[in-house]
């Protein structure tokens, strides 16, 4: 998926920033995106990892990247979300799941979803290359299972490395 242009996309935001939000808002503030693709809102991995990326997100915005995490729900249950976490950055409700599969996150068996977290959504960190004329896809980290997670450092090397490319 690297390499690919990253697709474009409008959805409602609960947090900082513009509602609805678009690709293109977010590039506007950074060269870089950081997009958090998450399994549902009742996904206590994803609100931790969310949680610790707001605490660094100094880290993120001194190497000119700006985050967004995308949940795939209604509008209503992410906005209960931003009232439990208060992440510093854009919350975005993706209540049909449409924009997560265009940066490559899998969907394993999705019927089943509610009965484990071997199945559904696998979380997904896209890291997006705004310097270009077209914002591609230059990083991404799939995970295997509900509680795989990059590390928040690892995430903020990654961003140094795609910073590192002409």
């Amino acid at each position: 998926m690297s390499g690919a242009r990253a697709p474009a996309f409008e959805l409602p935001n609960v947090g900082p920033g513009p509602d609805p939000i678009t690709l293109s808002d977010l590039t506007a503030e950074g060269e870089f995106v950081v997009l958090f693709f998450q399994r549902a809102y009742r996904s206590t991995p994803c609100r931790e990892q969310v949680t610790r990326v707001g605490k660094r997100i100094d880290g993120f915005l001194a190497r000119g990247a700006t985050v967004a995490a995308v949940v795939p729900e209604p509008r209503e249950q992410v906005d209960r979300w931003r009232e439990r976490i208060d992440p510093p950055f854009p919350l975005l409700a993706d209540p049909e799941g449409a924009v997560g599969p265009g940066y490559g996150q899998s969907v394993r068996l999705d019927f089943l979803a509610d009965w484990s977290d071997f199945f559904g959504r696998m979380p997904l960190v896209a890291v997006v290359d705004a310097r270009g004329h077209d914002p591609e896809i230059a990083w991404t980290y799939r995970s295997n299972w509900a509680s795989d997670r990059p590390k928040t450092a690892a995430i903020l090397d990654a961003v140094d490395e795609v910073a590192d490319r002409p």
